[in-house]
């Protein structure tokens, strides 16, 4: 059985998915096509796909709305082609969780690449611990994470403000406790490429982070530096689901 990457190029040019599925296919990826979203749907449900290269400009549903669903229902790397100058599309569609992009007209080369890129990415980035993924509560040394409500408390019982930023990093160290994360991973798994976008450095987030967990942020016992490495969380993480959550609107 062919186990090469096998890559969807959604596109309503017939041209240009010709074009990229020659080429693509030249160099070693297996590939499928569609014109538009109806196709698309039908290919995710008869076949597996390792990345999805997507059109902005389409007629009907356009890319960002079909990134948009891909997020929701995929877990698929999904690179964008957009139109040259048209920055506003690149943005919202990193925000909503796009892995790349591509600015048309392009050269096929650097398209291969940045899909070379993604799909080393995608997988090397290690996978959450069963027990955190399904738990609602996570719980270290006397703090609790209710992931439902993005609401943190401190041993003293204290709820601790968090921006989404703060959220997103802390749960991906604690659903990934004692597994060393390298920058790019930790960037991936939070941000993905919008947060080079915008030069957020992963490490301000990490020393925000300490600010708020660790008794002493300059010696941390949580989140660990690893020397060429990244950082890691050494605390003992646990779970468990609540009988209840309370319906409450999110603050954070």
């Amino acid at each position: 059985m062919d186990q090469s990457p096998h890559i969807l190029v959604v596109d309503d040019h017939h041209e240009i998915r010709d074009l990229l599925s020659k080429y693509l296919s030249r160099n070693g990826f297996r590939i499928s096509e569609a014109d538009g979203g109806t196709k698309m749907r039908h290919v995710l449900k008869t076949a597996a796909i390792d990345l999805i290269v997507l059109d902005v400009m389409m007629p009907g549903e356009d890319g960002l709305t079909l990134c948009r669903h891909i997020r929701e229902t995929e877990n698929i790397p999904v690179i964008l082609l957009t139109a040259l100058g048209e920055e506003t599309d690149r943005i919202v569609g990193l925000e909503i969780g796009a892995d790349d992009y591509v600015t048309k007209p392009f050269n096929p080369r650097e398209l291969l690449a940045r899909i070379k890129s993604v799909l080393r990415r995608s997988q090397s980035v290690p996978q959450p611990q069963k027990v955190a993924e399904e738990s609602e509560v996570l719980d270290f040394d006397g703090w609790s994470l209710n992931v439902a409500r993005r609401e943190l408390v401190s041993p003293d019982g204290v709820t601790v403000p968090m921006s989404a930023a703060d959220f997103r990093l802390l749960i991906t160290f604690l659903q990934r406790p004692s597994i060393v994360l390298s920058r790019d991973q930790l960037l991936d798994l939070t941000s993905g490429r919008t947060a080079q976008l915008f030069d957020r450095s992963i490490d301000n987030q990490v020393s925000r982070l300490r600010k708020k967990i660790e008794e002493d942020p300059k010696a941390p016992k949580f989140i660990k530096t690893v020397r060429g490495g990244g950082y890691v969380f050494a605390g003992k993480v646990s779970g468990k689901v609540p009988s209840s959550v309370p319906d409450e609107e999110d603050d954070h």
